[in-house]
C-alpha cells in the first residue's frame, strides 16, 4: 500500500472529491470493458487527470485531448502520455477516420460555439458499431440549482460555458444529426450534490480567488493553483466526510434526473451495398 506522499496530489483530490467521482461512477456502465480496444477522452478544463486515470483502468489503449491549456502539464505528468491541445472553433481531432472504438467526452459541448462540429468529428474517428458516451450539464434552465447559480453571481461566464447545458433531448438530437443512433441514457448529480458543489465553487471563485478571470476555472486545476488555497483545502479536506455524508441524500431524489446528463450514439455498420 503506498504512503499518503506517494499517492500523486491529482488522485488525492480526486478522493476528496464530490462530482467527479459521481462522474466516473455514473460513465463505468456505459464504457464496458476489455483490452484491445482504441479509446479516446475528450475534456474541457477542470480536469487535472484523475478522471484519466481511472477511466484507463478498465481496459482499452487511450488516447486524450483537452480544450484548455492551462493544467495540460500536470495531466501528461500523471498519465505519462501527450495530451492533445483542441481548438474550439473548428473542433478538429487529430486523428484519423474510423480509429476508435470508444469515444467518452464529459463536459465539453456546452463550451463550443458550434458543438455541432465536434458532433461530427466524433462519426469521423469513431469505427463502425464504434460508441460515443457524451456527458454535459443538464440544460433544464428551470432546475432550483441553474436558477441559484445565476441568483450568485456564477452564470455560465464564470463557467466558461457557451450555455447552461444540454437536456437528453437536445444530445440525442444533436448526436443523432451527426449520423449517430442514440441509445442508452443515464444521470448523476441529483440536487444535494450539486447544492453542495455550488457553494464550494462560489467560495472558491468570489473568496479565495477573486482575481481570477471569468471561465478560467471553478476549481483548483492545478498544482500551482492548489498550493495557492492550501490552507483552505486543508480545511474542506477535513470537512470532507461531512459533504460526502450530505451529498448521499441524493439518494432520495432516484426519481428525478440529475444535474448531469449521459447519452451513448452509435456509428452504424454500413449496408453491405454501400461497401
Amino acid at each position: 500500500m503506498p504512503g499518503k506522499n506517494t499517492v500523486p496530489w491529482q488522485l488525492r483530490m480526486y478522493d476528496r472529491s464530490l462530482k467527479k467521482k459521481l462522474k466516473v461512477q455514473a460513465l463505468k456502465p456505459f464504457l464496458g470493458g476489455g483490452d484491445g480496444r482504441q479509446c479516446l477522452l475528450l475534456t474541457c478544463g477542470d480536469n487535472n487527470g484523475a478522471i484519466n486515470h481511472h477511466l484507463r483502468r478498465g481496459g482499452g489503449d487511450w488516447a486524450w485531448a483537452e480544450f484548455e491549456d492551462g493544467a495540460r502539464s500536470d495531466m501528461e505528468e500523471l498519465l505519462g502520455a501527450p495530451v492533445h491541445l483542441l481548438d474550439k472553433e473548428s473542433c478538429r481531432l487529430p486523428f484519423p477516420d474510423g480509429h476508435f472504438d470508444l469515444l467518452v467526452s464529459i463536459d465539453v459541448h456546452e463550451h463550443l460555439q458550434r458543438p455541432e462540429r465536434l458532433a461530427a468529428e466524433f462519426s469521423r474517428v469513431l469505427k463502425p458499431g464504434g460508441r460515443a458516451v457524451v456527458s454535459t450539464p443538464n440544460g433544464d434552465e428551470r432546475k432550483l440549482v441553474v436558477r441559484l447559480k445565476r441568483w450568485t453571481g456564477m452564470n455560465n461566464l464564470e463557467y466558461g460555458h457557451v450555455r447552461t447545458g444540454f437536456t437528453i433531448s437536445e444530445l440525442q438530437d444533436l448526436l443523432a444529426a451527426a449520423g449517430l443512433q442514440p441509445g442508452r441514457t443515464g444521470s448523476y448529480a441529483k440536487f444535494f450534490t450539486e447544492f453542495l458543489e455550488l457553494v464550494i465553487n462560489w467560495v472558491y471563485v468570489k473568496v479565495l480567488n477573486r482575481e481570477r478571470a471569468p471561465g478560467s476555472g471553478i476549481a483548483p486545476s492545478s498544482l500551482k493553483k492548489l498550493q495557492a488555497v492550501k490552507r483552505s483545502y486543508r480545511i474542506y479536506s477535513l470537512l470532507y466526510p461531512l459533504f460526502w455524508l450530505f451529498s448521499r441524500l441524493d439518494r432520495l431524489l432516484f426519481f428525478r434526473c440529475g444535474y448531469a446528463v449521459i447519452v451513448e450514439a452509435e456509428k452504424q455498420q454500413k449496408a453491405k451495398s454501400e461497401k
